[in-house]
């Protein structure tokens, strides 16, 4: 049988009535919306339920899927240690999702499990499936840092499971919306946090899963969502099908943005293959991007290219204007894929005899050497996006007054210790946010004394 039902829910701890202690009453809409979907899941009468969480283990490079015959856990960290729950777990489903992962070139599978304890995002939904139904088995499955494209095509593989084993399988993507909408919230209030919920709550109600695919990775994190991977990989274990999409409950009041939704297949459509929209949409914005790059990016595109097709670092070539061939200064090289950061290096003060030898050497760095992302590999390189930004000279400031998050980057010292960071980024909104991402990364302690430097960039895109 073929997975023909799913749902999107919240995980607020506090729903579960020995952690609410009443609290519970204010979020009702929610607990309604999840008694129906209860009951619908006791209707279908599932063999095995499979619950996408943010809140298991996370890898950026890896798709955790919980491992093993069998888990527990309950809210002892929550202050309710009797809510407990038990799950087996689906080995057979478990193996052959890994497998057909694995096929696919998919990084994900069983591996790296380092808290075999069930997580209260799974819990959560399990309370409300264990009030009207039994007999089930569990299959979980963690987030990670890979691309959301890469997310879809992981449900895609667990739908063709679906398919193939025979099985009722119910889908149940468990994740919070924004975090950020309310001033007296646990997390303060940003504009993009009603936005974010605002659109989701739309995605919802019109099925269209495209626009899941589309968010733009700086907004989500200034939303602080919660379950936006977790809702691809339910849109991808749908695609292909024809979908009737119920928005059954929205409500913050905590803050934090709480929806409930339900999907029903009612058949196939073969234009609602979202991935294959999504990068074709992608290809022909990048072909406009790079007819429109300077000689900066192209030399940035060309020397990673290069090195990756043909294993070689290029020589700075002949002919280049004289900014590029004759000037010196430190230069940044950043990629992105599908609109979330891939790699960036760079030098805050010339090391080479020139701007094009510098972009060079900074941009096989950002591909292959920035420890915190996996080397960049042949297929991907038809998708990155290059940006180049050449410093200029840095001059010390003393307060929060001379800095400009547009403007200026900032380099932050102390000891032999030093971070920077660029303007104008995606997420950073303020001077104080600039410096503390600055002092994160240079391992400094606010509380140390630290001196501050200011420089303009110009950015070639």
């Amino acid at each position: 049988m073929s997975l023909v039902h799913a749902f999107l829910v919240p995980h607020p701890p506090l729903i579960i009535p020995g952690v609410g202690r009443g609290q519970e009453k204010k979020i009702q809409k929610t607990i309604d919306a999840y008694d129906e979907v209860g009951r619908r899941i006791a209707e279908i009468k599932p063999d095995t339920i499979i619950i996408t969480t943010p809140h298991s283990i996370m890898y950026s490079d890896y798709i955790h899927i919980s491992p093993g015959k069998h888990a527990s856990g309950d809210f002892g960290d929550f202050g309710a240690p009797g809510e407990r729950f038990e799950a087996d777990y689906d080995t057979d489903f478990v193996n052959s999702l890994t497998a057909l992962a694995e096929r696919e070139g998919i990084e994900a599978g069983t591996m790296g499990e380092k808290k075999k304890a069930l997580d209260h995002a799974t819990m959560v939904p399990l309370h409300f499936v264990n009030k009207h139904y039994s007999g089930y088995k569990l299959v979980r499955i963690s987030l990670s840092g890979l691309s959301p494209v890469t997310h879809y095509r992981f449900g895609k593989c667990i739908a063709r499971i679906a398919a193939e084993n025979g099985k009722k399988i119910v889908l149940i993507a468990s994740g919070d919306l924004s975090h950020k909408l309310a001033e007296d919230g646990p997390y303060g209030f940003t504009a993009a946090g009603p936005v974010f919920d605002r659109q989701i709550c739309e995605i919802v109600e019109t099925g269209n899963f495209l626009r899941l695919l589309s968010f733009d990775e700086g907004f989500c994190d200034e939303a602080a969502e919660c379950g936006l991977r977790s809702f691809i990989i339910m849109a991808g274990a749908l695609d292909g099908k024809s979908v009737k999409s119920e928005l059954l409950s929205y409500e913050g009041p905590f803050g934090v943005g709480y929806g409930v939704g339900a999907f029903t297949v009612t058949g196939k459509d073969e234009d609602r293959h979202f991935d294959e929209i999504y990068e074709k949409d992608e290809g022909e914005r990048i072909r406009a991007l790079k007819s429109d790059e300077d000689a900066y990016v192209r030399l940035a595109r060309k020397t990673l290219e290069t090195y990756i097709k043909e294993h070689r670092k290029i020589r700075k070539p002949e002919g280049l204007e004289p900014g590029l061939s004759e000037e010196r200064a430190g230069v940044f090289v950043s990629l992105k894929m599908h609109g979330k950061l891939r790699g960036c290096i760079g030098t805050t003060s010339p090391t080479t005899g020139s701007i094009a030898e510098e972009i060079i050497q900074n941009a096989i760095s950002s591909g292959i050497e920035d420890p915190r992302f996996s080397p960049v590999e042949e297929y991907e390189l038809p998708w990155l996006v290059y940006s180049v930004d050449v410093l200029g000279k840095s001059e010390p400031i003393v307060s929060l007054d001379e800095l400009d998050i547009i403007r200026y980057g900032v380099i932050v010292s102390a000891g032999g210790r030093r971070g920077l960071l660029l303007p104008n980024l995606e997420g950073v909104n303020t001077p104080e946010e600039q410096v503390s991402i600055a002092l994160r990364k240079a391992g400094i302690s606010p509380e140390e004394h630290y001196e501050m430097e200011r420089f303009e960039v110009v950015r070639h895109k």
